[in-house]
């Protein structure tokens, strides 16, 4: 049985570590990291003098020179934008000196093994690197979230570095929990999924000094990349001119590069209105022959799930993706009611050698953190979205759903683990979210964007406490309702959608 069902602990953190190296199977090679186990403790002491700033957490110090970073909103005529204009979409954004989408900073790390980071000691890790303002609706944020690529000393070379403690790489995203209160929920449900999915994001809580300004706490996630260790580790082509290659795509709002965006199946058929793009490879090696087999390979895969042999072979849909992979992430992301899957933030890869396989990203909305609606602890969503919706009608993929689910309940999504988990990482932060909120503690009163306004939490407190009896209250209603799915692949539904 892939998910083993453990006994509980006699204490929170024992509970987390016995589960968190239970040997949980995977085709990942890397052991998860779960930052707040293993690192230094808020409680451990520090002999400084006390001052300057002192913190158990990894410091990140970026300096570009005065520069401002793009990436910025814009309207349509270019009119600045900020979270006051939350209602509208932003047409543009705003762009370096030179026209790039970047510009050179440079960047230090101070993370002490023995000892907590002051921004006067010696760092770990110095580069160059290149920043720019990432994220969709979170780009209207005050606090910003950055995407960073360090590179060589001429600002253009990519160089991979080991960044606290993660596999080394150049491509990293910075986030800084704003809408989020709790500070955690990308972090939490990174690790949780990285537990349960082949793959997930590592992630590790730092807190960030900008221009010699203390910014707060940021979580530094791997970007959904091929890499070596802990990225997705694809297959690479033969040759440069091989058509025939490992792939990563996103359903979003498509790619500022033309050449990314692709047309498939579900999008000229208006199966989705969003678009889909390429994000590996890169478009230095993206030829194309290759966006031709990426979008032709995508397409027989959604004819595929969209025809009326969708679960029958010789032509069934899981002929080309995993099973376990979708009915994982369907399950990740209905649980924790992260409803932009399947229009938004939506990643899936495959290796030239295997399946589709799916990719949690951007759980800042999820547990009921969405800013534009309530999303109650109750009901089915994503039965209707973007292939989901076909998946929902085979029975074999609805009864796995069924069943991965009754069994991780007893581990990864059971109440005393999710539970002692928030609470485990609440206790790991300790002063670090006391210093954030020194800074961005205003947004308790003058930024509430959750409607209706009673979802806003008035303290820390409040809002930990909100994401802890969201889980509570989503997985006792699960529980009751789980085997409803089984509605959804019923013949009498499904007769003119079959063969």
């Amino acid at each position: 049985m892939k998910y083993r069902t453990l006994g509980i602990a006699a204490t929170a953190v024992m509970l987390i570590a016995a589960m968190t190296f239970s040997g949980f199977s995977s085709d990942h090679q890397t052991q998860r990291v779960h930052q707040h186990l293993t690192a230094r403790q808020p409680d451990a002491g520090c002999s400084c003098a006390g001052d300057e700033l002192c913190t158990h957490l990894p410091l990140l110090i970026v300096d570009t020179a005065g520069v401002e970073i793009p990436g910025e909103p814009l309207s349509s005529d270019g009119t600045p934008l900020d979270q006051t204009d939350m209602e509208y979409e932003y047409t543009g954004v705003t762009l370096a000196a030179d026209g790039s989408k970047t510009i050179v900073c440079s960047m230090a790390v101070i993370d002490n093994q023995n000892g907590n980071n002051h921004p006067s000691d010696d760092p770990a890790i110095t580069s160059t690197a290149r920043i720019r303002i990432r994220g969709n609706t979170s780009r209207l944020h005050d606090k910003k979230g950055y995407l960073i690529v360090t590179t060589e000393e001429d600002g253009l070379t990519n160089r991979d570095v080991e960044l606290m403690g993660m596999d080394s790489h150049h491509e990293w995203a910075l986030h800084g929990p704003y809408l989020d209160k709790s500070l955690i929920r990308n972090y939490m449900w990174y690790n949780i999924g990285g537990e349960i999915m082949d793959y997930a994001p590592n992630a590790r809580f730092c807190e960030v000094i900008l221009n010699g300004e203390y910014q707060g706490l940021y979580v530094a996630v791997e970007t959904i990349t091929n890499g070596d260790g802990s990225r997705l580790s694809m297959s690479l082509p033969e040759s440069d001119s091989q058509s025939s290659i490992s792939y990563v795509i996103r359903l979003d709002r498509g790619s500022s590069s033309e050449i990314k965006n692709i047309e498939t199946f579900s999008m000229y058929s208006l199966r989705t209105l969003n678009q889909i793009d390429i994000v590996y490879p890169g478009f230095s090696n993206l030829t194309e022959d290759r966006v031709a087999f990426i979008r032709q390979d995508f397409s027989d895969f959604e004819k595929s799930l969209y025809s009326y042999d969708y679960d029958t072979e010789p032509y069934a849909w899981w002929n080309q993706a995993d099973l376990d992979s979708f009915a994982e992430y369907f399950l990740i992301n209905e649980f924790t009611c992260n409803y932009d899957v399947g229009g938004r933030s939506t990643y899936m890869y495959k290796d030239v050698r295997g399946k589709y396989k799916m990719v949690i990203w951007d759980m800042n909305s999820s547990c009921d953190n969405f800013h534009n609606s309530y999303m109650e602890p109750q009901g089915f969503h994503l039965k209707g979205i973007t292939w989901f919706t076909m998946l929902m009608r085979d029975e074999t993929f609805v009864n796995r759903v069924i069943e991965i689910y009754r069994e991780l309940r007893d581990t990864y999504l059971s109440d005393e683990y999710l539970t002692s988990y928030i609470d485990s990482v609440v206790e790991y932060l300790g002063p670090a979210t006391e210093r954030n909120f020194e800074v961005w503690g205003y947004t308790f009163e003058e930024y509430r964007p959750l409607d209706p306004d009673s979802r806003n939490p008035q303290t820390y407190e409040d809002a930990v406490e909100q994401l802890r009896e969201f889980c509570l209250e989503r997985g006792a209603w699960m529980d009751e309702n789980v085997d409803t799915l089984l509605q959804f692949c019923h013949e009498s539904r499904n007769k003119k959608y079959n063969h």
